[in-house]
C-alpha cells in the first residue's frame, strides 16, 4: 500500500461515511470544518501543509482511527518515521486486530528496514483476511525482487481474488507470468488494465513486447508509441521503441529513439551502446567509435566496447588507440588470447618489438605450448618459424577455430611485409560461412582496403 494523497483521500471519504451514519448529528462545526479543510489541503495543498493542520485537530477527533491513521501515514511520507510510529503503535494497542492499522505498521516497519516486524503484521493481516490486496502485493515484490517469479505471481493472484481491479496486483501479475512464459495470462492482465486505466503506459508498453517478439513491429511500434505519449520522461520505452525499429530495419528512426534515451539518461551506458552498434552496421565509423568512448566513459567495466574501440581504432590504423583499447579488454577478460594478440600486433605497428616481445612472454607463460594461442603468440614474438601453426590450422577441422587463426597467420605475413601471402590468407577468413568471431570483420577490412 503506497500512502498518496489518493490514498488518504479514501480514508477522509471512508470517515465522512462513518460520519454520516453515526455521528453527523453530534459533530461540531469546528470537527466539520477542520476535515473539509483537511480535505481541501490533500486535494490540493502540500503534504507540509497537511501535516501542519493536523495540529489544529478539534479534541473530539483527536482519537478517531481513520484520522490518526492518515496523520502516520502522512508522517511516513514526510519521512517522520519516528513520529508515525509512536501513533501506529498506539492505535496497534486499540485495535490489534484492524487490518489497517496493522498494515500501517508493517510498511512503518518496512521504512525501518524491520522485515521481521514487517512480516509479522502481514502474516497477522492474512490471517484475518487472507486475500487482501495490500498484504498479498506487498509479500508479491519481496519475491520479485528476489526473482521468485512463481511465488511472486501466487501472492498476485490472492490479492486479485481480494481485488479483481486492483491495477498494482494486476500488473505484478502480468510481469511475472511475462517472465514465467505464460504469455497468455499475462496478456490478460496487462489488457484487463488498460480497459481499467487506458492511459497505463506500463502496460502498453509490455503488450508492445509481446507484438515484438511476435515480429508483429509495426504493431510492436504503435503500442510503445502509445506508452511514450502517456509518459515521454521514461527512456525504457525509447530503449524499446529503438529496438524494434532496429529490427523492422527502420534504422534512422532506431538511432533517433536512442539519442532520446540518452538525452533523458544521460549517464546510462547502454543507450550509446545501442546508437554504437546501429553506426557500426551500417559503417558510420566515426559516430560508432564516438558512442563506443561514451558506453566506457559511463560504464568502465563493460569490456565489449573496448573491443569494438580497438577494432575501430585498428581499422583507421591508429594503433596507439588500439593498443590501449585491447588492452583494457585484455585487463578484463584476461582468458581471451585475441586481446593479446592484437595488443602484440599494435606495439610491432607501433615499432616497439622489444616491448612486443616483453608483453608476449607474459602472455604466453600460461599456455599450453602446443595450442593455437601460444603458437600464434610466439609467431609474432619471434617474427618468423610459421610453418608449425600453419600446419596446424591446416588439419583443423572447426571451420571457426581455423578462420580465427588464419587470421593470425595472415597478420603475421602482413606485418612481415608480404600483403600478397597475408591476402590470401585474409581471403579464406572471409570465405567462411556464419563467422561470428571479430577476426572475421579484420579481415573483411583488409580484403576491402579499410574502406
Amino acid at each position: 500500500m503506497k500512502f498518496t494523497k489518493k490514498t488518504a483521500l479514501f480514508i477522509l471519504m471512508a470517515f465522512f461515511a462513518f460520519s454520516g451514519s453515526h455521528a453527523a448529528l453530534a459533530a461540531s462545526n469546528a470537527e466539520v470544518q477542520f476535515v473539509q479543510k483537511l480535505e481541501s489541503v490533500l486535494s490540493n495543498g502540500s503534504l507540509a501543509d497537511a501535516l501542519a493542520l493536523f495540529d489544529t485537530m478539534p479534541a473530539n477527533l483527536q482519537e478517531d482511527v481513520d484520522l490518526n491513521s492518515l496523520h502516520a501515514s502522512l508522517l511516513l511520507s514526510a519521512g517522520k518515521t519516528g513520529d508515525a510510529e509512536k501513533i501506529a503503535v498506539n492505535l496497534l494497542s486499540k485495535e490489534p486486530k484492524n487490518i489497517d492499522v496493522l498494515l500501517l505498521n508493517a510498511m512503518i516497519a518496512k521504512q525501518k528496514k524491520n522485515n521481521v516486524k514487517k512480516q509479522q503484521y502481514l502474516k497477522q493481516i492474512l490471517a484475518i483476511q487472507p486475500n487482501n490486496p495490500d498484504a498479498n502485493i506487498e509479500l508479491g515484490n519481496e519475491q520479485a525482487v528476489k526473482r521468485n517469479y512463481r511465488n511472486a505471481r501466487d501472492y498476485y493472484v490472492k490479492a486479485i481474488k481480494g481485488d479483481p481491479n486492483n491495477i498494482e496486483a494486476l500488473f505484478g501479475h502480468g510481469k511475472m507470468s511475462y517472465y514465467l512464459q505464460r504469455d497468455d495470462d499475462s496478456k490478460r492482465s496487462f489488457n484487463k488494465i488498460l480497459a481499467l486505466d487506458p492511459n497505463n503506459a506500463p502496460a502498453w508498453s509490455y503488450l508492445a513486447k509481446f507484438e515484438s517478439e511476435s515480429r508483429h513491429f509495426k504493431k510492436a511500434v504503435e503500442y510503445v508509441s502509445k506508452a511514450i505519449e502517456i509518459d515521454p520522461t521514461n527512456s525504457d520505452y525509447y530503449f524499446d521503441l529503438g529496438n524494434f525499429n532496429r529490427e523492422a530495419g527502420k534504422y534512422a528512426e532506431a538511432e533517433k529513439a536512442w539519442a532520446k534515451a540518452t538525452q533523458l539518461d544521460p549517464d546510462y551506458f547502454l543507450g550509446y551502446a545501442y546508437l554504437a552498434g546501429v553506426y557500426d552496421e551500417q559503417n558510420k565509423f566515426d559516430l560508432a567509435l564516438e558512442n563506443y568512448k561514451k558506453v566506457v566513459q559511463k560504464n568502465p567495466n563493460y569490456y565489449y566496447a573496448y573491443e569494438s574501440i580497438g577494432m575501430l581504432e585498428w581499422h583507421s590504423e591508429n594503433y596507439t588507440a588500439a593498443r590501449q583499447a585491447f588492452e583494457a579488454a585484455y585487463n578484463a577478460n584476461p582468458n581471451n588470447t585475441s586481446y593479446a594478440l592484437m595488443i602484440a600486433a599494435c606495439l610491432q605497428k607501433e615499432k616497439k618489438p622489444q616491448e612486443c616481445k616483453k608483453f608476449t612472454e607474459k602472455a604466453m607463460k600460461p599456455l599450453e605450448r602446443t595450442s593455437y594461442e601460444y603458437l600464434s603468440l610466439r609467431l609474432i614474438h619471434d617474427m618468423n618459424g610459421e610453418s608449425t601453426l600453419t600446419l596446424k590450422i591446416q588439419n583443423e577441422e572447426s571451420k571457426k577455430k581455423k578462420g580465427k587463426y588464419l587470421y593470425y597467420l595472415a597478420l603475421y605475413w602482413a606485418l612481415r611485409g608480404n600483403d600478397s601471402l597475408a591476402h590470401k590468407y585474409y581471403a579464406e577468413v572471409t570465405e567462411i560461412q556464419g563467422a561470428d568471431f571479430f577476426e572475421f570483420r579484420l579481415a573483411e577490412w583488409e580484403q576491402m582496403g579499410r574502406s
